[in-house]
């Protein structure tokens, strides 16, 4: 008797197109998981039996939901949701625009909130997945200039602890990781002199790389008995008073 092949495992990943997003693309497929790549403005993949790019405002709950509506149409599960997308609008609090505000806790933290909820669906009747949020060191620590930044991403951590308790019931597990200063077009535009500042505030006097976190990303999207925890990634040593 030969064993039924087990499906191919499903991830859903947002913010896609930035230069995590890619590499975790590139990761997750060549480990055998079919991808659905969200993008916002504009991506470079090609679609193929194993990757869906499709266009997706995490700030969206129609957007949410119809990604995760196409993913079960397609592939008819939702193993993984990797909480990716977002942005930076940096300022100093007393020169900052509401708007900035607003639109940083809506894509690094309102985005999160409610792409979980709409794959907790599914996975709730699965009685299986996984969400992973990225999040910063910036929420352990903060950083000058980065409040919003800083208030989204320590929200993501509160929001990893209480989902993982509200779903671990239910075979859900829910992590976060802090990738670390990655080269990226979101680092793209910082003067040398503070990408070697961030380099000596590690440890090990150097960044992690892209290919390094998303090989950690997917080998924790494997694993069965981890839940509400915070990986950071990076050899930074945060400070508490």
């Amino acid at each position: 008797m030969t064993a039924t092949p087990q499906p191919s495992r499903v991830v859903l990943i947002t913010g896609a197109a930035g230069g995590l997003g890619k590499g975790l693309v590139a990761a997750f497929l060549e480990q055998g998981w079919r991808v659905m790549a969200g993008w916002h403005q504009r991506h470079a993949f090609t679609e193929s039996d194993c990757l869906i790019p499709v266009q997706w405002d995490v700030t969206c709950a129609e957007h949410a939901q119809g990604a995760v509506g196409l993913a079960l149409k397609r592939w008819g599960r939702v193993d993984m949701l990797v909480n990716n997308a977002g942005l930076t609008r940096d300022a100093a609090l007393v020169q900052m625009k509401a708007a900035d505000w607003e639109q940083v806790l809506g894509v690094n933290l309102k985005g999160a909130f409610l792409c979980s909820q709409a794959v907790l669906r599914p996975m709730l009747k699965q009685r299986d997945g996984h969400i992973l949020n990225v999040t910063s060191f910036a929420a352990r620590t903060g950083t000058r200039g980065q409040a919003n930044y800083a208030a989204a991403k320590a929200g993501l951590l509160g929001l990893t602890e209480s989902l993982a308790r509200e779903v671990g019931a239910r075979n859900i597990r829910v992590n976060a990781v802090l990738p670390g200063v990655l080269l990226t077009p979101m680092t793209a535009g910082l003067k040398p002199e503070v990408l070697a500042e961030f380099e000596h505030a590690n440890t090990l006097g150097r960044l992690n790389s892209i290919e390094e976190v998303a090989r950690f990303m997917v080998f924790l999207a494997g694993t069965r008995n981890i839940s509400g925890q915070l990986f950071q990634l990076d050899s930074r040593i945060a400070s508490w008073s």
